[in-house]
């Protein structure tokens, strides 16, 4: 009786899974909103905004990741988010002007600008489809962009199931 052997055909096939998942920032994720530190919600008064800078405990952020917005519909000089982002930095993973979003935008694209595409060339590689954790389609676009010039082919989704985005012409 012969045996029935299974062959794995993914593991066999020379594809590379790229996982963005992985770079997910663990981090914590606030946002700081300037509105707080509005004179009756309307305008900034410099004295009080350095004075306030000087004394707030910033150990708070030690780690996190912040998105600095104003909420409400007020004028802030670009001097005083220059201010924040100093005191902010000795302590925050990550700064950003804007929601949570442009955050997150940030956090993938500086983990994506460490990657060495160069580690790719010539390879059939699946970009992972499905995740745990919430990946931006700003990533998806930027890992494209740097991996087209150095595979051999790109696809989207599970290995098992492809879909295929870009395949380098071969040379005549």
């Amino acid at each position: 009786m012969e045996e029935d052997i299974i062959i794995n055909k993914v593991a066999s096939s020379g594809l590379i899974s790229f996982d963005l998942e992985e770079l997910y920032h663990q981090g914590e994720r606030v946002i700081y909103d300037l509105k707080d530190n509005l004179f009756m919600g309307m305008i900034l008064k410099e004295k009080d905004f350095r004075e306030f800078l000087k004394n707030h405990d910033w150990s708070q952020y030690e780690g996190k990741n912040v998105a600095v917005i104003c909420s409400e519909d007020a004028v802030i000089p670009t001097w005083a988010y220059m201010l924040l982002t100093l005191k902010l930095q000795d302590f925050a993973n990550c700064i950003v002007f804007g929601d949570l979003k442009a955050l997150e935008n940030k956090l993938f694209y500086e983990a994506l600008a460490k990657i060495n595409p160069e580690e790719y060339r010539g390879a059939k590689v699946v970009i992972k489809g499905c995740s745990k954790v919430p990946v931006p389609t700003s990533a998806y676009i930027e890992i494209t962009r740097l991996f087209k010039p150095y595979v051999q082919s790109l696809m989207f989704g599970e290995p098992c199931s492809t879909v295929p985005l870009y395949k380098k012409a071969m040379v005549r």
